[in-house]
């Protein structure tokens, strides 16, 4: 059974963690790698360069959103398809353990299902802007 007095808190918590990880792989891509050399990373994994630019700021942006607590359902579900590229054409091939050269894939996923959880969960406490949908039973009348 959910403990309703502490859900919205639990879900903040797990807000604020997914929205300062993602900005702190944005910064960590625009100090530590800097765009140019993200967008050289990227084509030679056989992106387009230009894509990290777009990476970058859907991190930025997107972590932002869920650390504000913006349609923070929304926005946990748009993050996906980031971890998703990021299994696919980085960390895939690297096997399970995220301390494998070049990572494991172990990490993405989890933050994959983070993110599901966020979606269902919603909000949480001190959002700014509620992404509140409609109860189940409201549906299906």
């Amino acid at each position: 059974m959910i403990d309703q007095r502490f859900a919205p808190y639990a879900a903040t918590v797990l807000r604020l963690s997914l929205g300062i990880m993602f900005v702190a792989h944005a910064v960590l891509k625009i100090v530590v790698f800097t765009p140019a050399g993200t967008a050289q990373f990227f084509g030679s994994v056989g992106l387009p360069g230009g894509l990290a630019y777009l990476t970058i700021a859907v991190e930025l942006i997107g972590g932002m959103m869920l650390v504000l607590g913006v349609y923070s359902r929304y926005v946990a579900l748009a993050l996906i398809p980031v971890l998703l590229g990021a299994i696919v054409f980085v960390h895939g091939a690297a096997g399970w353990l995220f301390s494998a050269p070049n990572g494991g894939w172990e990490y993405p996923a989890f933050l994959i299902a983070a993110s599901v959880v966020q979606a269902l969960l919603g909000d949480g406490a001190y959002a700014l802007r509620s992404s509140k949908v409609a109860p189940a039973a409201a549906l299906a009348s």
